[in-house]
This record gives structure tokens, C-alpha cells and sequence, in this order.
């Protein structure tokens, strides 16, 4: 169901439920005074630091500082988002979620929904015709050939695209509009302007199936709607596998092929084994192996895997033991360190020479090849043999090397003991202590900042005085001038300011460390921060809201609903509004903030917040009136542009009848040419308008 769900609803929902209760279906919750406690659900540990507050409808772990409401803790327990959690605790509370949204977002939703619902249609239409075209008999040999099964088949959804150029038009292209649908889709190619369309009747639309002769695979979303399909050829036609192009549904560098029909066949994963291929994947469900997923045709990527992180704690990589497969292997490493957060795991499977998962399991049995991914190489013993590889750990250099090499891909690693333990195994490797690295790292990094900072020195050597040059900087009868110290009288031949040969010098002061770099959080999210713990200070915005409404921020936009819902009821609490924050893009940072110290004083708040918002009014309407200036000089500009034809032709006029060429004989076609095809000068550049 599309649309956006009422703050009403929420409300109402959030009220009718016991926390408790959806905690306790879940987790063994155990009295503990007027609360109830548990061993955290997400993150291990022994004794209980797993709160849940009956009257405030809140949990929050002191471990790991997890926290929220019903609907947090079953988007994070069940790794589900923000709508699919809502949905869920309604159902469970026998209460329907309505929807709501602007005429624009119904629209975009609609057209998406049309999309969906043509790819189903063709998913359909695929298999059906594995069943009966008369030509299935190529498709359902190959499909046997690979040990597939009737019954792996249909719960992968495998088809069929016969040859032809149009029988997909055919079948599901009724209208122009479902025609052009196709086209959004990646279903149709379109035929370039010239060509002949080659279609035998039926739709009149200049294209042509992009999928013919092909096993059809298709790929599905967390939901299980068919957002796209992989093909496999049954002939000698290139590429061998093809893939639907990008679509409105269909992002390949964030989807996963077969994570939908993994979740779907156990209730809780544990682990997903990552392979390369649709028939590696198919391979290993037919073996009853069915946590397999094959990234589509690019390197697993970090969304990848903070998805995966999200549904499990173990990620097994699957690649060829050969050169090719350990160089993409490191790729993956690399992109799995910013994950690797404490309780979570990854290790590396690499397969003989010659073998991939498809040919390997039919040919060990389940039990074997399972036992070869509990057996996987651990990332960190991936890590250190690889760099290691090709260096004399023996000898003082081959070990400063490696330092090298491993400093800036640990330096990645999340706070925690995992980062803990492999620099500890690299000091060991190192045959240094764990401190003497610690100092090497930090130092490092104050190089690398200290580097990439501003210049806090400068040495210039201008032209020679004759050439009119002015002074680098002025000097106002101080000896230094913005930073830079003014040597007088020093010797010549040093960079002093002592001038010769024409020669211009400034010897610098010493270099002064610059100051740490701290990351602030947007003046928005600061000021949710604010309202979330003192929810009344919102009372005291009187301003206009819309321009901040209607902001294309999220944070900003978020923000202005906050303080409208505080004004709509001023009795509120932060737990309802830190619900309606639930599953925005910026949810994770402010749980962080929320968990910081507090600097500014409670007496202080208010008079900061309306200041942010203050500040945050101007900028919108200000970015508004640049927006409006931007459309008219674009309207006088397209006026400009219409008359201009006009006045060349006048000026070919009068040119023609005074003749093509000067007193001088010297022609002025060429000049008159170039001053028609010349184009407008373009607007001034703007930053900052008055309201004049």
C-alpha cells in the first residue's frame, strides 16, 4: 500500500500497544522492580543491561545504547523498515494503517505501482511459456542439465523468453501506455531512429524484447516484487547473462538475487553466503543450502552489506581459489572493514581450481560443502596472509612495510575489540608493542591532517618590482602580517623580507599545529535534538513554518512537523516524537546526539532553538526568492531567445542591401555569421539578494 501514514495513526498506535508485550513475543523479558530486563537482542553479552520502561512505552540497552519505541525495536529486531514495522504492530493490535499523501507523491507512487505490476506480468509471462511454449524444450534440457528441480524452478520463479523480437510486446503491451511502461522497466529496447522495427504485427511501438532465448531469472526486492530479470542465453548470442538496465524499481548496486526466497525459507537467518551467480545460488537451494546470494553483476559494495549486517551476523564470501577470485576477495575485504563492528563475522571461502559452488556441492553433497563454510578463512587471517604474502617478515624492512600497508586499512575498523585485537596481532607481527603502534598510527594521522590543513606558513618569490606585481600582503607597520613574520635587516640571499635582485621573500613563523576537526551536526538535527528533550521550548516558535515544510531537506522538513505536532498538542512526550523520527535517514546520528553530553544549559535551550530556527527561516526564504530570480532571468532569457531570429533576419536585410562588402573591399559576411551564432551572455553570477 503506498502513501505516507498518518502521525494520528502513529500516535494512536504507539498508545494502544504494550511495548512490553511486542518485546516479550520476542525476547524473555524478566520483572526487574517496576521494569523489565533482558540480555540485549543486539549485541552479545552475559549479564542483563537490557532495559524495557512499561510507563514511558520505551526500551534502551546500556551496553550498546540501543533504545526506542515498539516500532524501533521491531524494525531493528525484525530488520524490516519503517512502514513493514508499523504494519506489522497493527495487525498484531487489529487496527488497519491508513494513508496519506500529496498529489505529486500519489502520482510518483502510481506510476511505480504500474511499473510493478507490468514486471509481475511479465514474470508471469516468462514462466508460463518454460510450461508451454513450443520451443521450452532447449530451456527445460539446460535446466535439467544443472540439476534443477520442478519444485527449486517455481520457487525461484525461472522462465522462459523464447526467440522473437516482440513477443513480450505482445503480451503485455495492450496500450501505449503500458508500452511506454515496458520501456521504464528495461523490458523493451528502443529501436533507433532509421531502423526498420522488424515487428510481426501486433503493437505498433518502435522497439524490441530485450530478453530473447533466454532462461529468465527473476530478481526480487525485500518484499518479494519482482523489480528486474537476469537472462541466461541458450544460444551463442553475447553477453552470456544479461541483466535489466537501471530503473525507477530497480537499483542492481543495492540489491541482492535471492535475499528475498533466503528470508523466506527460514524464519531466523543466521548467516548468508555470498556467490557470484543466479545458477550458484539455485545450485546450492537445490542442495537445501538456501542462505546463498549473488551480488548483480557488480563488487560487493558497502549498502550491500549494511543491509546484510542488518539481517545477520555472519557473511561468508564465495570465490574461485584462483588470482581473479582473491583480487576480487580483497575488494570485498576492503569494503567490509567499515562494518566490522563487535559481534559481527566474515570469513572467506575459496574453492579449488576449476570448481564454483554450482559444480562443487553436486559434487561433495550439502553436508561437505557446509562444512568447507564453517571451515572459511577468517577475514583477519584474509587480512595479515595476503599483505604479508610477498614480504620478508624476517627482516626490518619487509616488517615496516607492512606497517604501511596495514595502517590505513585498520585504521578503518569501528571503536571496539575487534579493532582492538588486530592491532594487537599486528604489533605482534611487528615485533613491537601494541603502545609503540597506538603512537605510530596517531602520529601518522597528525602527519596526514597536519599535511592536508591549511598552510600555516608561506614562502613567495615574486617576479621582478618592474613588472608592476603588487606584494603578496600588505604590511600595515607590523612585523607580521596575517601570520607571516617580516625579517628585517636579515642577511640577503635567504627568503627574509629583505628585497634582492628583484627577488620578493617572507620567511615564515614556525608552523603551529592546527586544531582538531570537529564534525558538527546540521543546525536542523541540532535543533531536533534540542526539542526532543525539552518538547515545550517548540511553544515558543511563532513564525510561519512553510518555507521549512516545504524545504527539500529531510532534516529540516522533519523538523518543521516536530514543532507543528508540539503546537497540535503541547502535552506531548519525547518518546511519541522521537517515534515520528523512526526510520528517517538521519535516525541513527540522533540517537548518537541524544547520547552525548549535553553543553548547552537547560535554561539556555529555548532562547538556542528559536535561533536555529530562526536562522534556518532565513536561509529558505532566501533560497526561495534566489529560486524565483532564477526563473525570471530564465523567462527574459527564453524571451530573448524568440526575438532573436527576428533581428538576424532584419540585419541580413539591410546587410544585403548595402551590399556584401565595406569601402575597403574587406567582406563582412564572415563577422555578421558569427555575431548571429553567437549566444546570450549569461546572467551574472549571484550569491546573496536583498529583499529589494
Amino acid at each position: 500500500m503506498a502513501g505516507l501514514i498518518p502521525q494520528s495513526f502513529i500516535d494512536d498506535l504507539l498508545s494502544r500497544a504494550d511495548i512490553v508485550d511486542v518485546i516479550d513475543k520476542r525476547v524473555a523479558l524478566k520483572k526487574s522492580g517496576k521494569n523489565y530486563s533482558a540480555c540485549c537482542p543486539f549485541h552479545n553479552e552475559k549479564s542483563p543491561s537490557f532495559s524495557v520502561q512499561p510507563e514511558k512505552q520505551f526500551y534502551y540497552c546500556f551496553g550498546c545504547g540501543a533504545g526506542g519505541n515498539a516500532i524501533g525495536f521491531i524494525m531493528n529486531f525484525d530488520s524490516v523498515d519503517f512502514p513493514q514495522a508499523v504494519e506489522s504492530l497493527a495487525r498484531d493490535n487489529g487496527m488497519e494503517v491508513p494513508r496519506e499523501e500529496s498529489k505529486a507523491a500519489t502520482k510518483r507512487r502510481a506510476e511505480t505501482a504500474d511499473l510493478y505490476t507490468l514486471l509481475e506480468e511479465a514474470n508471469s509471462y516468462y514462466q508460463l511459456q518454460l510450461r508451454k511454449h513450443e520451443g521450452r524444450t532447449s530451456a527445460v534440457d539446460y535446466l535439467k542439465k544443472r540439476g534443477v528441480s520442478g519444485a527449486i524452478a517455481r520457487d525461484f520463479g525461472i522462465g522462459y523468453a523464447p526467440p522473437g523480437w516482440d513477443n513480450l510486446l505482445k503480451a503485455c503491451a495492450s496500450t501505449p501506455e503500458r508500452e511506454s511502461n515496458l520501456l521504464k522497466a528495461g523490458m523493451v529496447i528502443e529501436r533507433e531512429t532509421g531502423q526498420g522495427s522488424g515487428q510481426s504485427g501486433g503493437s505498433q511501438f518502435k522497439g524490441y524484447d530485450r530478453f530473447r532465448h533466454r532462461i529468465m531469472f527473476p530478481i526480487r526486492d525485500a518484499r518479494g516484487r519482482t523489480i528486474a530479470f537476469g537472462g541466461r542465453v541458450l544460444g551463442d548470442d553475447k553477453p552470456k547473462y544479461l541483466n535489466s538496465p537501471e530503473t525507477p524499481v530497480f537499483h542492481k548496486g543495492s540489491e541482492l538475487y535471492g535475499l528475498f526466497e533466503a528470508r523466506k525459507s527460514t524464519k531466523k537467518l543466521s548467516r548468508l553466503l555470498i556467490v557470484e551467480g543466479y545458477m550458484d545460488v539455485i545450485a546450492l537451494a537445490q542442495m537445501d543450502i538456501r542462505y546463498a546470494v549473488a551480488t548483480l553483476g557488480t563488487a560487493t559494495s558497502g549498502a550491500h552489506l549494511t543491509r546484510l549486517f542488518r539481517m545477520v551476523p555472519e557473511v561468508v564470501f564465495c570465490f574461485d581459489g584462483d588470482k581473479a577470485g582473491r583480487t576480487a576477495a580483497w575488494r570485498a575485504l576492503e569494503a567490509t572493514l567499515p562494518q566490522m563492528e563487535d559481534g559481527r563475522q566474515v570469513r572467506f571461502l575459496f574453492l579449488p581450481e576449476g570448481e564454483d559452488p554450482d559444480t562443487l556441492v553436486r559434487k561433495v553433497g550439502q553436508a561437505a560443502f557446509e562444512t568447507l563454510i564453517d571451515n572459511a578463512t577468517p577475514l583477519e587471517q584474509f587480512f595479515f596472509d595476503k599483505l604479508s604474502s610477498e614480504l620478508d617478515l624476517d627482516s626490518h624492512q619487509g616488517r615496516g612495510k607492512l606497517r604501511e600497508l596495514a595502517q590505513p586499512l585498520i585504521t578503518q575498523l569501528p571503536e571496539g575489540v575487534f579493532a582492538l585485537l588486530m592491532r594487537e596481532q599486528l604489533a605482534q607481527r611487528l615485533g613491537i608493542g601494541v603502545d609503540a603502534l597506538n603512537a605510530l598510527i596517531e602520529k601518522a594521522a597528525a602527519t596526514e591532517s597536519h599535511t592536508q590543513a591549511p598552510p600555516q606558513s608561506y614562502a613567495y618569490q615574486g617576479a621582478d618590482e618592474s613588472a608592476g606585481q603588487s606584494e603578496p600582503y600588505a604590511s600595515f607597520g607590523d612585523s607580521t602580517v596575517n601570520g607571516y613574520s617580516l625579517q628585517k635587516g636579515a642577511s640577503s640571499g635567504g627568503q627574509t623580507g629583505h628585497r634582492s635582485n628583484g627577488q620578493r621573500g617572507w620567511k615564515s613563523s614556525p608552523r603551529l599545529n592546527p586544531a582538531p576537526m570537529i564534525k558538527r551536526a546540521p543546525s536542523s538535527l541540532k535543533a531536533i535534538q534540542l526539542l526532543l528533550g525539552n518538547p515545550e521550548i517548540a511553544l515558543d516558535c511563532k513564525s510561519d513554518l512553510a518555507p521549512l515544510m516545504n524545504s527539500s531537506d529531510t532534516t529540516t522538513a522533519v523538523l518543521a512537523k516536530l514543532i507543528e505536532m508540539v503546537h497540535g498538542d503541547p502535552q506531548i512526550d519525547t518518546y511519541a516524537l522521537l517515534g515520528y523520527c523512526a526510520g528517517t535517514e538521519f535516525y541513527s546520528e540522533l540517537t548518537q546526539l541524544l547520547r552525548q553530553e549535553k553543553i548547552t544549559p537547560v535554561e539556555g535551550t529555548g532562547s538556542e532553538f528559536v535561533e536555529i530556527v530562526d536562522r534556518l527561516l532565513q536561509k529558505a526564504e532566501q533560497e526561495q526568492r534566489i529560486a524565483r530570480m532564477r526563473e525570471e532571468l530564465s523567462l527574459k532569457r527564453s524571451e530573448l531567445l524568440r526575438k532573436t531570429p527576428q533581428n538576424a533576419s532584419l540585419t541580413e536585410s539591410a546587410q544585403s542591401a548595402s551590399g556584401d562588402a565595406n569601402d575597403d573591399g574587406v567582406s563582412t559576411a564572415e563577422p555578421d555569421e558569427w555575431a548571429r551564432s553567437a549566444p546570450l551572455s549569461e546572467p551574472p553570477p549571484f550569491m546573496d539578494f536583498g529583499d529589494d
